[in-house]
């Protein structure tokens, strides 16, 4: 299918959301990869993963971009060549992009029970038993998970932990925004988030405060 959805935040930063129906075979025609690329989607076993690398590629293309305008520095994280900050994600039938001239970070969950299992090793539990049930809490923790994810591939540094360095100011569903701060090696910076639902799933992004 086209583009999910395009969240156009300011003039110079979008969200894109592809849902991923199309085969393999599909998502690549016309698409051209640079050979390192290449190699990284012929190395992955799972079709899903191929096809959700393919799907970032059109993101980028709805965005005027190519394979090619994307590199990876030593951490892994994702640069445009022509300076713009880029954020990449994928989970299972859908991925996404944010491009701005701002530091940014996206992340899409699926909202699965599973999330109660591991909760206690990412956020203390306990600040959100209030909730009314367990739906509302799956939720709820995905969202903190997304937000950690995001800030995580924003802010970039080794050993930041989720538990002991990342905290996410707690929110209402209806506020669809929240805030949260990274604290590590004796700095601490801010940053806001904005979230959204949707079929099941939960998309993140994450900005550095401007002071």
């Amino acid at each position: 299918m086209p583009l999910y959805k395009r969240i156009t935040i300011n003039p110079a930063t979008n969200v894109l959301i592809w849902k991923i129906e199309e085969p393999l075979e599909a998502l690549s025609k016309g698409m051209e990869l640079t050979p390192l690329c290449r190699k990284r989607v012929e190395g992955m076993k799972s079709e899903l993963h191929r096809r959700g690398f393919m799907s970032v590629r059109h993101l980028l293309a709805q965005e005027g971009y190519k394979d090619s305008d994307l590199y990876y520095d030593e951490e892994g994280k994702p640069h445009l060549r022509d300076g713009k900050y880029i954020s990449i994600t994928h989970s299972f039938g859908f991925s996404g992009i944010i491009v701005s001239d701002r530091e940014v970070g996206i992340d899409i969950e699926k909202q699965r029970e599973k999330i109660l299992l591991i909760a206690q090793k990412f956020t203390p539990l306990e600040e959100y038993r209030t909730l009314a049930n367990t739906d509302a809490l799956i939720r709820k923790l995905t969202i903190v998970w997304g937000a950690k994810e995001a800030v995580y591939k924003l802010y970039a540094q080794p050993k930041v932990s989720f538990l002991q360095h990342i905290n996410i100011t707690d929110f209402d569903f209806d506020d669809y925004e929240t805030t949260g701060k990274v604290t590590f090696n004796g700095e601490t910076s801010w940053y806001d988030f904005d979230f959204l639902e949707f079929e099941g799933f939960t998309c993140v992004y994450a900005f550095r405060k401007v002071n």
